[in-house]
Formats: structure tokens, sequence, C-alpha cells
């Protein structure tokens, strides 16, 4: 029996947000859809998500300082949730970087749409 996976995009762009939504939801996956980090770690405090992908330039908290944060979490089902960077600077960070961050993987802008899938899909098996 297999359920819809949960994704939770966290992305201050609403192009890049509501592309990443269409994409993931034709391939059957239930969407919700933040601005910041901050919006993130509130939701993880009610819900459980499959895989969590994070802008990593975004107002309020970023998606460095909020992958740390998730890593932390006391609830350790939650904080070993899948985490994907996704990010158009990747020059100011290297992959150690985003693994250090506690980051599963990274996605480059602009994104590849079908890397993207590749990637949740890996990710949430």
């Amino acid at each position: 029996m297999s359920y819809t996976k949960r994704v939770l995009i966290a992305e201050d762009s609403s192009v890049i947000q509501n592309l990443a939504r269409k994409i993931l939801e034709f391939q059957n996956y239930e969407i919700t859809a933040v601005k910041n980090g901050e919006q993130v770690l509130q939701l993880l405090e009610k819900e459980k998500f499959d895989i969590i992908l994070l802008d990593i330039n975004m107002p309020i908290m970023d998606g460095m300082e909020c992958a740390r944060s998730i890593r932390g979490l006391k609830d350790t089902e939650k904080s070993k949730t899948p985490i994907v960077a996704i990010t158009g600077n990747a020059k100011n960070y290297t992959d150690e970087d985003f693994k250090e961050a506690g980051f599963n993987d990274a996605l480059m802008k602009p994104l590849n749409f079908d890397r993207l899938v590749e990637v949740v899909a890996n990710l949430t098996e």
C-alpha cells in the first residue's frame, strides 16, 4: 500500500515555487510551499514531510540555517527528513558546505526539472 509522499518546498521566488509545485504534483506528490526557513520549522512542529526542498537564499531564515535547525530537532524522525538545497549561488558554497549543513543533495538554478523529479524520487523511496 503506497501513500502520497509529502514534499515541503521553501522558496521565496513564486515562479520557482509554482513551477516546482506543478512538476511534482504531476508526479503525484502532495506539495506544501512556504517562503522562508522559519515557516519550515513552524510547520515541522505540527506536520511530517517525506522530503524538504530548501532555497538557500531566503528572507528571515536562509536554507543553510534552516537545514542545521532541522538536523538539530529533538524529534529524531523529523531530524532525519531528506533535505535538498536549491541554489542559484553554487559558487558561494562547496558540496562539503551543503553536507556539513545537513543536506542530502543540491539542485542548481535554473532548475532542471527532470533532475528535480529524479532527486525527489530517489530520496523518498
